[in-house]
């Protein structure tokens, strides 16, 4: 959908890395996905679709793993529920 990418700079004898995503895709897909109804079922909802750079920035403000990201469904949460990600929510419910 929208491939993240990644420059390493060098400022001032530090080396910097910097990831960016073109966002503007997924979230156009997350509207239409909702516009349509295609929110999945009762027992299971389509909430979000959340670009890898979001993830990133939390996993290091956070200062956690992807694997402990995964691991815990209230970091998922708090991100789905993020009123900044309301771009990319599918299904607009409380998660």
């Amino acid at each position: 959908m929208s491939e993240m990418r990644t420059q390493i700079l060098v400022n001032d004898g530090q080396m910097v890395v910097a990831q960016t995503q073109d966002c503007t895709p997924i979230a156009e897909w997350a509207k239409a996905r909702h516009n349509e109804g295609l929110v999945g079922g009762s027992e299971m909802r389509h909430a979000a679709r959340i670009p890898m750079v979001f993830i990133e920035k939390y996993l290091n403000d956070h200062r956690i793993t992807l694997n402990e990201f995964m691991g815990n469904r209230e970091h998922m949460r708090r991100v789905v529920n993020d009123p900044a990600m309301a771009h990319f929510r599918i299904w607009k419910g409380k998660v």
